[in-house]
């Protein structure tokens, strides 16, 4: 089965239903725009076999043109709406990409591709066409997983892949009923939010409120009008809402009966004093609708009190695990009050781990193998070879421990990716690239590291006698302006003497980074 496929099944069971909750727009209705997305695509040149890139944020017009160039035999290239003109135009060379349906805001001068505006009004369907005969062993998607500069990882997806992460998510039937409605704010160029808003909805017939935004009052504005089931964010987001939930009973000298009311919040139902419970909690709850019923956070670790603060009121809270050479989510927790720091749950319906090179604490590498597992880098050789192994396992180089009920717990990355707060990924080894050409820049670490209880990308810099802090610091922010503001490198520190390398001259991060801890490289800005 394709992805298109996958969709006429949702249609055939739930025509009526609502999928795009804010525009009105049934099953069937979502059906139509596609077809009719499909014709405008054909007219402008799109056939079967074409790469076709999306820039855009969470508008209808997003699923409507994925599912039409799926419907045309297109493989999509999914873009990061944070990027440069430079990384896009790298992106689409590399992936052979020449047509990039996106927002005007983010149309410039290029010749490396056309550019269509997304938000076209389509005319009416084509009676001619049909969908394309696509294999699940076609690629659907195409993401860039480390970096959009140097020697990039391009993951192709499968239309199985995608079609067996929709089917691995009846794991969540418990918290799902057709009909429900997901918030949709988590942008859909990235795994998380692609699999939560597009593949989870469409398996259980539930409808998506799409917000291209992250304003907060738009969005608290949305949860009152249209009273989600269930929202998917980021741990940070979770966060920040609990902080301002936490401060707005505080500033109504309330806190110490609301934190005793939730403390003992069954124990109080079991003894008849539900409606003191429900009296409580009901303004906390109404500021999320009402309706609330699950919670999930993905992208980062959750910090146990944030999950707990929630269970408290009641609601059910899953976090997830995954990569987007996983399809986002292939290990999913059960909601439960006292998790364990930093569990992440287990593997999902036809997918298993594997924990590898384990130390005296049980902790080792996790490498994954199942349905949802992508096939190998795009003209790659070199990356496939460290990322498989003989029996097809892929080594996702995080560390993790398993507890004796099989949950697992996260442990750190082997691996130097960065993962900031917001959930999104910086990687060390392009930044290196950029700044490593700086007149006067001998070697240099990138890594992750905290400013003020804020997680950064960092960078340590080996330098010629005579550079300046002043100086360093012009031609980096040059250099950041290669690539995605979130990627910027404004901490650093600088040091005339050689960084640590191995013997084949690789900077050891590890011990640049406990160097830097220890105050042995004191010339930083901050």
């Amino acid at each position: 089965m394709n992805m298109f496929q996958f969709l006429e099944t949702a249609v055939k069971k739930w025509p009526d239903e609502l999928y795009l909750v804010r525009e009105g727009v049934t099953y069937s209705g979502f059906m139509e725009l596609i077809k009719r997305r499909a014709a405008t695509l054909y007219e402008n040149g799109v056939r079967a076999g074409d790469v076709i890139g999306i820039l855009s944020h969470n508008i209808p017009a997003f699923p409507i043109t994925l599912f039409a160039i799926w419907y045309l035999g297109g493989t999509v290239l999914l873009l990061d709406t944070n990027l440069t003109p430079f990384e896009y135009d790298n992106m689409t060379e590399i992936t052979g990409c020449k047509f990039i349906c996106a927002e005007k805001s983010f149309f410039y001068k290029t010749e490396k591709f056309t550019f269509f505006d997304i938000t076209t009004e389509d005319g009416a369907e084509n009676p001619k066409l049909k969908p394309a005969k696509l294999k699940d062993t076609d690629v659907a998607t195409l993401s860039f997983t480390s970096g959009s500069t140097g020697t990039p990882k391009v993951v192709p997806l499968t239309h199985y892949n995608l079609v067996e992460c929709a089917h691995s998510l009846l794991d969540m039937r418990e918290w799902f009923e057709v009909g429900d409605v997901m918030y949709g704010f988590l942008p859909m160029y990235h795994i998380f939010g692609f699999a939560v808003e597009v593949l989870a909805t469409l398996r259980y017939g539930a409808g998506v409120v799409l917000q291209p935004t992250v304003n907060p009052k738009e969005i608290l504005a949305d949860f009152k009008k249209y009273r989600p089931h269930v929202i998917p964010a980021v741990p940070r987001l979770w966060e920040v809402f609990r902080n301002k939930i936490i401060d707005g009973i505080k500033a109504k000298h309330m806190w110490f009966l609301f934190s005793f009311i939730i403390k003992n919040r069954n124990l109080l139902r079991k003894i008849g004093l539900g409606v003191i419970v429900d009296k409580v909690l009901k303004p906390v709850l109404e500021i999320f609708g009402g309706r609330t019923k699950l919670i999930i956070a993905g992208g980062a670790a959750t910090k146990p009190e944030i999950e707990d603060f929630y269970v408290s009121l009641g609601l059910g809270f899953i976090q997830g695990y995954g990569m987007t050479e996983t399809v986002g989510p292939i290990c999913i927790s059960k909601p439960c009050k006292g998790r364990v720091p930093f569990a992440f749950g287990r593997p999902t319906t036809n997918n298993v781990v594997e924990i590898r090179d384990k130390d005296a604490d049980g902790v080792g590498i996790l490498w994954l193998k199942g349905n949802q597992v992508f096939g190998g880098y795009m003209n790659n050789e070199e990356a496939n070879k460290d990322a498989f192994d003989e029996r097809g396992f892929f080594n996702t180089g995080d560390m993790v421990s398993m507890d004796k009920n099989g949950e697992l717990h996260f442990a750190g990355r082997k691996k130097q990716v960065i993962v900031l707060d917001s959930g999104k990924n910086v990687y060390p080894d392009e930044l290196e690239g950029l700044f490593i050409t700086i007149p006067g820049v001998k070697n240099v670490a990138v890594f992750e590291h905290k400013v003020k209880d804020k997680t950064v990308a960092y960078g340590v810099f080996s330098v010629e006698p005579g550079v300046t802090l002043e100086k360093l610091a012009a031609e980096i922010a040059e250099k950041n302006k290669k690539v995605a503001s979130y990627k910027w490198v404004t901490h650093f520190a600088m040091t005339t003497e050689d960084l640590p390398t191995t013997s084949t001259q690789k900077v050891k991060h590890h011990i640049v980074r406990k160097n830097l801890m220890e105050g042995k490289y004191p010339i930083c800005r901050e």
